[in-house]
């Protein structure tokens, strides 16, 4: 019996999973767990949800147009990119036209046709930014001066903008945008601190469209480079078959434990959701292997969805990918990427550190025992087999650290990629990766790509009004003004603002909102950009996990078959972690191991400097994830819990006195539960 044919013995039998200790009764919510990987995609996900099912010449044109836009970024990461306008408007000619394709304008709509508007759409979309990118060098030339015919077509690009974006991400940014483009006209009229002289809508229309401050600034400058190749790389790994390997890696490794399954969802999503960056589509698609043999095991359906997508939400803060807002976030700060990676990988770990307890300690607590060996993979035999597979993650990781740029590493992953599976396709002869898999890895990357290109340009028109009006500084003056000028308070006024956005912008439109609007509040007081800017970071992916609109949690659940909100809340119990760890590096940046930041310069603390702040936050996080499950060694009292929350606390908190309060309190309660429990029952 091959391994794939143990994996699939183990979830065939959907009854099965539902013994004693799994039984729910799921109340106000519809039963997805015999769902495919696709429906529930659908269902959970934005965009997927809207897509169109073209065939014929509509069909045709989008498989050209896809591998067309994949082609010409492939071309331009190996030759260099263009003029910023330029590689700008092309990438937006095929994001929008593909998007007025592919995405309906109503849930009403043919999902089989192309209507009438859209294909003329389509044509206006071509229209509109063709007409930046034939113009320029005249449009360089004209100095700011609009003649009537920019006035149309640039007034025509922020509103079919604001219709594409709401189509393929969802009405929730379009608005957002549009209050911000009517600050931009009605300032003169707004109250106190809010208020600015007012632009006229020739000035608005002219810096939302003709400028690099616009729709085409920094977010979609930043998507038409880095971002799209990591996309396409991500596409070209899923059809080389590397998801299923880190599955088959990751339950190999942990599948004896006594968590057994639900330590191999928190490390297959982390490996996968590190290079995939959606939240949702890594929760479905390893959820669819891990969250069937959680519940078998023993966990309960809730616990198992939350788990998944615990696991999946924290790949877009874990290196060496981390999800598209981190290359934007080079971009905004000028840091190397590579310097991201270092500060944020110490994060990302701990976050991974207390999930992964936490669902130890919740199987110490209910008894369970991971699968029998030989029901597993063998290790040695998947890397083997597969273990070529990751040579285009080292690839990319050595040319990062080499100081290459973003996209051309990306570029020498996806080439990798491809010689070593058609290398190994041919030398097998199983035509596991053919020139078919090419092309529709080309599509795919293409098409995942929209969502991000879109909410990019609109997200643009956000920072074109930002710093226009000089928005961001009042909002971050009103910020410190509140908090009256405390460091705590600030942090936690930006946490609940980047929540709220997280309950309709994807990760990267947030990203950018407060970035330019909450960064210059808490750099006010003395945090430095690296850890600002780490800290939006963090609040703004695990809204994915947060109710009332917890999109993974819920996708989670759908595959579990459990309640959502009860799912949801469980995942956001999981997720304390990135609540907690964000507080602790912008009070203390050793745990990011800065020293400082000199303009874009990093000043790096040795490792053994900040060896101290890592070990104590580890244990803190450990704490916590006690005080969270209510079990440590062995099942906590009440009172014990609080201490538990008390040591954590003490030990997240820098500071040597607050470091031996904690140890001190946790090594009482370690004694109360070991040694005297153990007196006791003897």
């Amino acid at each position: 019996m091959t391994d794939k044919d143990k994996r699939d013995d183990l979830i065939k039998d959907d009854s099965s999973l539902h013994n004693e200790n799994t039984k729910e009764v799921v109340e106000n919510d519809v039963d997805h767990s015999n769902m495919s990987v696709d429906d529930l995609l659908a269902t959970y996900d934005k965009e997927s949800s809207r897509l169109r099912n073209l065939s014929g010449f509509a069909g045709k044109l989008v498989l050209f147009l896809a591998v067309a836009m994949s082609i010409f970024h492939l071309y331009t990461a190996a030759h260099g990119t263009l003029l910023a306008m330029k590689q700008r408007s092309l990438h937006m000619i095929f994001a929008f036209a593909l998007g007025f394709l592919l995405y309906p304008g109503s849930e009403k709509s043919k999902k089989d046709k192309v209507s009438i508007l859209d294909w003329i759409f389509v044509v206006v979309s071509i229209v509109v930014w063709g007409y930046i990118f034939l113009n320029v060098e005249a449009i360089a030339l004209k100095g700011g001066k609009l003649s009537q015919m920019d006035m149309i077509l640039g007034s025509i690009a922020i509103l079919i903008t604001l219709e594409v974006t709401r189509r393929v991400v969802g009405p929730e940014l379009p608005i957002v945008t549009i209050v911000f483009l009517l600050y931009a006209y009605f300032g003169r009229s707004m109250p106190g601190m809010l208020a600015h002289r007012g632009f006229n809508v020739q000035r608005i229309v002219g810096h939302m469209y003709m400028t690099t401050e616009g729709i085409m600034g920094t977010p979609l400058g930043v998507s038409a480079t880095f971002v799209f190749m990591f996309i396409l790389f991500g596409s070209v790994l899923d059809k080389t078959g590397v998801g299923q390997f880190f599955i088959d890696f990751a339950y190999a490794l942990t599948g004896s434990t006594r968590s057994g399954p639900a330590m191999t969802s928190v490390l297959s999503s982390g490996l996968m959701g590190s290079i995939s960056g959606s939240s949702v589509a890594n929760t479905v698609t390893t959820g669819a292997f891990t969250i069937p043999l959680m519940k078998k095991v023993g966990y309960k359906p809730y616990y198992a969805g939350a788990v998944e997508a615990t696991s999946s939400t924290g790949g877009q803060i874990m290196p060496p990918v981390m999800g598209a807002a981190a290359f934007i976030m080079a971009d905004f700060t000028g840091f190397k990427y590579v310097d991201i990676i270092r500060a944020a990988v110490i994060p990302a770990v701990l976050y991974y550190i207390a999930v992964g307890t936490m669902v130890h300690l919740e199987a110490c607590k209910l008894g369970l025992k991971g699968m029998p060996r030989d029901q597993l993979p063998k290790l040695g035999k998947i890397f083997r087999e597969k273990g070529y597979l990751v040579i285009p993650l080292i690839v990319i990781i050595t040319m990062l650290i080499m100081q290459k740029t973003p996209m051309y590493s990306a570029l020498g992953g996806i080439v990798t990629a491809v010689v070593v599976a058609g290398a190994m396709s041919l030398i097998k002869k199983d035509k596991s990766f053919t020139l078919k898999d090419i092309v529709l890895a080309l599509e795919s990357g293409a098409k995942s790509s929209l969502g991000v290109a879109c909410a990019c340009a609109c997200a643009g028109m956000i920072v074109g009004v930002v710093t226009l009006t000089g928005f961001g500084l009042r909002i971050a003056e009103l910020i410190v003004k509140i908090a009256q000028g405390q460091l705590l308070p600030t942090l936690m006024l930006t946490m609940v603002a980047s929540l709220i956005l997280g309950m309709g912008l994807p990760t990267t439109a947030k990203y950018i909102v407060l970035a330019t609007m909450a960064v210059p509040a808490i750099t006010k007081l003395n945090v430095n950009l690296m850890a600002a800017h780490l800290f939006i970071l963090y609040f703004g992916v695990v809204a994915d996990v947060t109710p009332p609109v917890a999109l993974a949690a819920y996708a989670g659940a759908g595959i579990a078959g459990a309640n959502s909100m009860k799912t949801g809340v469980q995942a956001f119990k999981l997720s304390i972690g990135a609540f907690i760890i964000p507080y602790v590096f912008a009070m203390d940046s050793h745990l990011i191991m800065v020293e400082s930041v000199t303009g874009t310069t990093v000043n790096w603390l040795p490792l053994f400097t900040a060896l101290p702040t890592i070990a104590s936050a580890l244990i803190g996080t450990m704490c916590l994830a006690g005080f969270i499950e209510g079990y440590l060694f062995a099942k906590c009292k009440v009172w014990e819990r609080g201490l538990l929350l008390v040591a954590a606390l003490s030990l997240l908190v820098p500071g040597l006195v607050s470091d031996l309060i904690g140890l001190a309190v946790l090594a009482f309660v370690f004694v109360c539960q070991k040694v005297l429990r153990k007196k006791r029952l003897a």
